[in-house]
């Protein structure tokens, strides 16, 4: 069987992606109140996931380590230190190599060049931790958490306010697989790349282009931001000039649905690009979408390891 990457959301269709949720769903809601959950069946007993950190991580790592281990698997670490790559060996000869002590491995990295040279070469799974491109994982734990607040996403409308930056396009992707309307509320400057958005739209999604930050919130159900500097950005670069008016504040989320949700994937920086009031606020789920990381990991690390039956792991891992 051909390795089940995970590189875009674009990349697997509906059924699956829901499949895939509703895996990390069950495996929740099976050990709920349970600090450190046993697994009878350890599904992933046997298994060793790599996680390639080249960029700073404190959810993605934390959360596809924990998943691994509860599911039954192991987890080995690799930083730009630990490996070869940095003395000159190719990412083609370092992937077939990982390819005969792995049997799937996270990258998470600035250059979306490398995620593909990896895959290229690589006869495992490999999986997007992120790039500077996108952060598919993410999603996957933001519709999680959506879903558990408000039900079905699915002719919602979620609004992202802010840098057009790797999150916003997986959002982007997120919009038709998932069924909801997107308003994007970006500096022009700074806006997402034009062809995700002919993309997605071409894929049946609906994705509005927001004038401002206010017609971009009225009447979603979700609101969503990021930093305004990426860690693929230049730390020196201030951008506060042209993203102030997109800041998400207690003013900006009442123009938003009564019972709006506001995400962010975390880390924030509070007093940029959202305020103490939101972000402690009634409608923070933050720390909910940060949790869900470890669930969402879960249902993915099922789908990529688990085999035929990788729907049944949520069973098994109950």
């Amino acid at each position: 069987m051909a390795p089940r990457h995970f590189l875009e959301l674009r990349d697997l269709d509906a059924a699956t992606l829901r499949a895939i949720l509703a895996v990390a769903a069950r495996i929740k809601h099976a050990q709920a109140g349970r600090r450190r959950p046993l697994h009878p069946g350890r599904p992933l007993a046997g298994r060793v996931l790599g996680l390639m950190m080249e960029k700073p991580s404190t959810r993605t790592r934390v959360s596809f380590e924990v998943a691994m281990l509860q599911l039954g698997g192991e987890v080995i670490v690799l930083s730009p230190r630990d490996t070869q790559l940095g003395r000159g060996e190719s990412i083609a000869d370092t992937a077939r190599v990982l390819s005969r002590f792995l049997d799937a491995l996270v990258l998470r990295t600035d250059d979306t060049a490398k995620l593909a040279a990896l895959v290229a070469h690589s006869s495992i799974p490999v999986i997007n931790g992120l790039t500077a491109r996108s952060h598919p994982t993410q999603i996957l734990a933001d519709i999680l958490t959506f879903e558990e607040h408000r039900g079905p996403i699915a002719g919602q409308i979620v609004a992202w306010c802010g840098d057009g930056n790797n999150m916003a396009r997986s959002w982007i992707e997120a919009a038709p697989r998932f069924g909801f309307t997107l308003n994007l509320a970006t500096p022009a400057a700074l806006a997402p790349d034009p062809a995700v958005i002919d993309w997605a739209r071409a894929q049946g999604g609906s994705i509005i282009v927001a004038g401002n930050a206010r017609e971009a919130v009225r009447g979603a159900r979700c609101v969503v931001t990021d930093t305004w500097v990426s860690m693929s950005d230049d730390p020196a670069a201030d951008r506060g000039a042209i993203l102030s008016p997109y800041r998400v504040d207690a003013g900006l989320m009442a123009q938003a649905a009564a019972d709006a949700l506001f995400m962010h994937c975390l880390p924030a920086h509070r007093g940029e690009e959202v305020t103490d009031a939101v972000i402690d606020g009634p409608w923070s789920v933050v720390f909910d979408e940060a949790e869900n990381r470890l669930h969402a990991q879960k249902g993915l690390l099922a789908w990529v390891l688990g085999g035929d039956d990788w729907t049944t792991i949520g069973d098994i891992a109950a």
